[in-house]
């Protein structure tokens, strides 16, 4: 270590004050503007969460009392995405099957449709990418199940047709989108739609998250009350 580094001995210090001077912190132009961004894009991520509670927070406890009747009657959830999307689809399904501790909440059977790599890369290939959700619907859901669909344009054509499939089988849908809403928010598309009002997929996906967790509560909160 340098002599600039190590503080300096009570009797050197005066005498070599050059020498063992410590380095003051330099804010470089990059690292306050990289601050101020981080900043702001906190400020946005807040400001989408708590819109989506404060605007919505009514069709999400109607949507959660759907999914409540649909639950306690032998319904299952299944949850499907692209992408990012993919993961998040993945983290509902997970929510509602394995619950965090402390929450009193029962295990419900959830199923992401996204996590089957070689059921989606086989009818990807075999079929087209447009049919990897609808296909494993049709196979697999029966009236009374839930199809939770997410994206952050609305406007991927496999979830829409999933989602179509879905309603022809009598499942009750849900979609999770952003910006406009795309496609998803086209009239007889979903039962209940929650569109984050931002371009950022990043942002939107965290709002998303949010979104998801809430309505997880309010499901839980129907079953068990």
């Amino acid at each position: 270590m340098s002599a600039a580094g190590r503080a300096a001995p009570a009797h050197l210090g005066a005498l070599y004050p050059f020498l063992y001077a410590q380095p003051a912190p330099v804010v470089d132009a990059f690292t306050a503007e990289l601050v101020t961004s981080t900043a702001g894009r906190l400020r946005e991520a807040a400001m989408l969460r708590a819109g989506v509670l404060t605007e919505q927070g009514e069709a999400l406890a109607a949507c959660a009392r759907d999914l409540a009747v649909a639950l306690d009657t032998g319904g299952r959830l299944f949850t499907f995405g692209n992408g990012g999307s993919a993961t998040d689809a993945q983290a509902c399904a997970d929510l509602f099957a394995d619950p965090p501790p402390g929450y009193g909440a029962p295990p419900l059977a959830a199923y992401a449709l996204s996590a089957d790599v070689a059921v989606l890369s086989a009818l990807a290939n075999d079929v087209g990418v447009e049919a990897v959700f609808a296909r494993q619907v049709a196979a697999h859901a029966r009236p009374g199940d839930v199809a939770v669909a997410f994206s952050t344009s609305g406007n991927s054509p496999n979830l829409v047709a999933g989602l179509d499939r879905a309603r022809r089988c009598g499942m009750v849908t849900v979609g999770f989108s952003g910006g406009g809403g795309g496609r998803l928010a086209e009239p007889g598309v979903v039962d209940h739609l929650f569109v984050v009002r931002s371009l950022s997929a990043h942002r939107i996906q965290e709002a998303q998250t949010t979104a998801c967790h809430v309505l997880w509560e309010l499901t839980v909160a129907e079953l068990t009350a």
